[in-house]
């Protein structure tokens, strides 16, 4: 008689257990939650890359299939303009000052100046796969990545082009030191990272990557002095020291692995890729990083921006069959 009772006090106990679970995992909230949703009807083909111009509460998004510059107001939450004509649109950065923004298009190897108002100021040509485009910490100069391998110096009041810092492939995502001088590239068909002297505008390091390959997007923790590298092959982020070029931390992330944002406020890494996920990595200190979890997205969701001001990330998200074209704004909830 004893074990048919023992036998009902385990199933009583297995059902509490799963109920319990059930409860918390209603109650557990999400990594991000989903807090703004702006169409983009009529916007066909793939993403690229994101400008921000946070005191007018616009997003600037390279639409590149396209061939058009979308603009986006934050606070009201819906496309506002839309600039035609563009061919291959990449690279977007806002000057800090003036809120004029700098657009890089691939196709027609051009980079453009517009205003606030979108009216044109100027165009520098002669840039062949004008792609990413980064700004030093006054606005003044512009850098853009281009060609066969190189980075091209550009006043960007002119715009004018200064100088061109050679590089033995495609530069990808690559960033901008705000209290130093260096500036840190992806030249993945090389298979390295390029440490570049802004001041002298050459080469002062390559470091060789061994442990993946097609490094694309990057991000900077520069108080920690740590580079955080994105790779597709396998679909990783790798954490490096800024000094040496050590790896000290890798951490696997969603496939097709395109953007990569460093979160200073929560400590905390987003990685968006093509399918169809934001991975949430936690940075304990500087050499230690745990995967929290993955967002679902869309398939093909691979390109965003991030708002550090409002910790609020957005992604872009095409037309595929059924699903419209939109741009989703996630925000950071608290650590679970």
């Amino acid at each position: 008689m004893a074990r048919p009772r023992s036998h009902a006090l385990i199933a009583a106990v297995v059902l509490c257990g799963a109920a319990s679970a059930v409860v918390a995992a209603a109650n557990e909230k999400p990594l991000l939650e989903q807090v703004q949703t702006v169409p983009l009807d009529g916007v066909e083909g793939r993403f690229d890359h994101f400008g921000v111009d946070f005191a007018r509460h616009r997003l600037y998004v390279a639409a590149l299939g396209n061939n058009s510059l979308e603009v986006i107001d934050l606070a009201a939450g819906k496309r506002v303009a839309s600039v035609a004509g563009l061919k291959k649109p990449t690279g977007v950065r806002v000057l800090p000052e003036s809120g004029n923004i700098i657009v890089a298009s691939g196709d027609d190897r051009k980079v453009r100046v517009y205003d606030p108002d979108l009216k044109p100021l100027g165009t520098l040509g002669g840039l062949d796969d004008a792609d990413n485009v980064r700004l030093d910490p006054s606005g003044e100069r512009a850098y853009v990545g281009y060609g066969e391998g190189a980075i091209a110096v550009i006043d960007s009041a002119g715009p004018k082009k200064l100088a061109s810092i050679k590089l033995e492939a495609h530069p990808e995502a690559f960033q901008v030191e705000e209290k130093g001088s260096r500036i840190f590239v992806n030249v993945p068909g090389a298979r390295h990272v390029v440490v570049i002297d802004r001041e002298k505008r050459s080469v002062v390091a390559r470091w060789r990557l061994r442990d993946a390959a097609e490094n694309f997007p990057m991000a900077l923790d520069e108080g920690h002095a740590r580079l955080f590298i994105g790779f597709r092959k396998p679909a990783k982020v790798l954490v490096l020291e800024t000094h040496t070029g050590k790896t000290v931390a890798s951490v696997d992330c969603c496939g097709d692995t395109d953007d990569l944002f460093y979160d200073a406020d929560a400590n905390r890494l987003y990685v968006t890729g093509g399918a169809g996920c934001i991975t949430v990595i936690e940075q304990s200190d500087a050499d230690h990083y745990r995967t929290l979890g993955n967002v679902p997205t869309a398939e093909g969701a691979r390109t965003a921006g991030f708002v550090p001001q409002t910790q609020t990330l957005y992604v872009a998200v095409p037309h595929r069959g059924k699903q419209r074209a939109e741009l989703r704004a996630y925000r950071a909830t608290q650590p679970r």
